[in-house]
């Protein structure tokens, strides 16, 4: 449920996005089929995203006349279709100018993670303090997150959890880090996720909750 709700509004951002635009092709194809056209016809534009496999988000505009598709655009080819003899015409038109294409051609369906950092009590006699780094809600799949001491990776006396699926297609994971303690010494998060443009740091220092 989560996740359709996060495509709906990222589908709807598209919309309002490209709302501008579809007025224009409103008024344009209304003028280009007049002549064809009677009292009794009418046209409209459908515009609807889909989900692809790989979490592409697909674009599509579709173009009717009295109940029958003339024509569509699919942001995937970046090309107009036409699917009747006045469809083509329209296809054609628009095709030979880049104004009536939407970019990006492609989006991905990503959602950036939500970061905790906090101590936690540990029983154990080789440390006396262990940190936890939380990434909750993120997609796709595959992430990363390592420690870093002074800006250089740890490797020793940490453990992580594989991308535990939450069931609404998000998911979550947890690193744990022991560690004793150490004047001057930082102590950050690294997370880096295809939702991000670049690795984000998350430095130890007291509780910590991400924004989205």
């Amino acid at each position: 449920m989560i996740l359709q709700e996060k495509k709906n509004t990222v589908c709807l951002t598209i919309k309002e996005k490209n709302l501008n635009i579809i007025r224009f092709l409103m008024t344009l194809l209304y003028s280009l089929f007049k002549v064809y056209s009677s009292d009794v016809d009418f046209t409209h534009i459908n515009a609807r995203c889909e989900f692809r496999e790989g979490h592409d988000i697909e674009y599509i505009l579709e173009f009717h006349f009295n109940n029958m598709m003339m024509a569509w655009y699919n942001s995937t080819t970046g090309n107009w279709t036409g699917y009747t003899p006045h469809g083509l015409d329209v296809a054609r038109l628009f095709n030979g100018n880049p104004y009536y294409h939407y970019s990006p051609r492609k989006r991905r369906l990503t959602f950036e993670p939500y970061i905790s950092l906090r101590s936690v009590e540990l029983f154990s006699t080789r440390h006396p303090a262990m940190l936890v780094c939380s990434a909750y809600d993120f997609y796709p799949k595959p992430i990363r997150v390592t420690w870093l001491k002074n800006g250089q990776e740890v490797t020793a006396d940490v453990t992580s959890t594989e991308e535990l699926a939450n069931g609404d297609w998000t998911y979550q994971i947890y690193s744990h880090l022991e560690y004793t303690p150490t004047t001057g010494e930082r102590i950050t998060c690294m997370v880096e996720h295809f939702s991000l443009t670049e690795p984000k740091l998350y430095k130890w220092g007291k509780r910590l909750w991400s924004k989205k």
